[in-house]
């Protein structure tokens, strides 16, 4: 089986959201703002992998094989202290940042027959704040925007560091930090705009589920700076949740998923409170939590590790035939909450911003009017 790789438009000097531009491609995408915000990954395959999974080359979406996974040893152990703790999860209510693209394209169209829709199943909903950009002089700064503003309504911002070395195998997305050692340094620096207050912090989308591209030692490498990130995180904000990436269930086996999470440190408290899934994916959330709580048995560690998953865009499940590019006959899944009612499962998040393109309905990674309003009014 093979899979896509993440498409991505990498972000610019503010997170979130950034400058507007004045073209005007057509009256359906008017005032768009050219912004990068969060990040375009591209969906994969529906199937489940029972082999080895591929990852796209350059800028095509025509999938290449990946190479099977060597072991490395494991980052980290939990004691029986630990597999006993009891789990305590994320209370309050979710952080809506005021920079998006929705809510610009909302402030600039108050003519626009589809506002009302946008504005209030979009707009309104609290969604995450993705880094993606290499900045080291202002991450700080632009992190602690994020987590202050929530921290004075008294609300959880969701964040997204999107910057390691390497990502997404050289494909749309390839980019962020020089090396590793650049990247532990980037790391601190956005560790030091949490605050002291409850953050979710949504690890490096793809960095674990897609790493057949590296080498054995490149990829131990990453996965040491992953481990190292969880740790910085955490210590940094006691109350701050860091989730690992799982890819989602169409793409690794549970097994081996959880093989390279323990690896990269998601078993260990000091470093993980659980996995992420179906970042900007279109998998239905049931099978998401099915194939979260297979990962985090097969994960091993303490009690107390959760899973939150992606909801923005699988209202409809994922297209049968993989169409990862802006698919049709999609809808919004469920709003974003802190409260699931799901075992192990610890939020329904937005990660991706419903409405911005993957490519197809309108340029990659800017927000579009038609593609929002269809998934919105599905």
């Amino acid at each position: 089986m093979v899979v896509a790789a993440s498409v991505v438009v990498m972000a610019g000097a503010v997170a979130g959201a950034l400058s507007a531009v004045s073209d005007r491609r057509a009256a359906d995408e008017a005032a768009r703002p050219e912004v990068s915000a969060s990040p375009r990954l591209a969906p994969l395959p529906a199937e489940p992998s029972t082999a080895a999974s591929s990852a796209a080359e350059s800028a095509s979406p025509t999938p290449s094989p990946k190479r099977s996974a060597s072991p490395t040893p494991s980052l980290s152990r939990t004691g029986r202290a630990d597999q006993d703790k009891e789990r305590t999860a994320v209370t309050g209510r979710l952080y809506r940042h005021p920079d998006s693209q929705v809510l610009n394209w909302v402030r600039s169209n108050s003519g626009d027959p589809r506002r009302a829709v946008i504005a209030s199943r979009i707009a309104e909903q609290p969604a995450a704040v993705w880094f993606a950009d290499y900045a080291p002089d202002t991450v700080t700064a632009r992190v602690a925007a994020v987590t202050s503003g929530g921290a004075a309504q008294g609300r959880v911002p969701v964040l997204v560091p999107y910057a390691i070395p390497g990502r997404d195998c050289g494909g749309y997305s390839r980019g962020g930090a020089p090396d590793l050692d650049a990247y532990d340094a980037w790391i601190d620096r956005f560790a030091a705009g949490l605050g002291s207050a409850e953050v979710i912090v949504v690890l490096e989308p793809d960095s674990v589920a897609q790493t057949e591209c590296l080498s054995e030692g490149r990829r131990a490498d990453r996965f040491a700076s992953l481990a190292r990130a969880g740790r910085v995180l955490k210590s940094a904000d006691p109350r701050a949740r860091v989730y690992y990436d799982a890819g989602h269930s169409g793409w690794n086996t549970p097994g081996k998923q959880a093989a390279w999470l323990r690896q990269a440190g998601a078993a260990s408290p000091e470093s993980s409170d659980g996995i992420f899934s179906n970042v900007s994916n279109f998998h239905a959330t049931a099978a998401e939590v099915a194939y979260d709580r297979r990962v985090l048995d097969a994960l091993g560690g303490p009690a107390s590790l959760g899973a939150v998953i992606d909801t923005s865009r699988n209202g409809n499940g994922a297209p049968a035939d993989g169409e990862w590019c802006d698919p049709a006959g999609r809808k919004l899944g469920r709003t974003p909450t802190l409260s699931t009612g799901e075992a192990r499962i610890d939020a329904y998040l937005w990660v991706k911003l419903p409405g911005e393109s993957d490519g197809c309905k309108g340029r990659p990674g800017t927000f579009t009017a038609s593609y929002a309003y269809d998934l919105a009014s599905s």
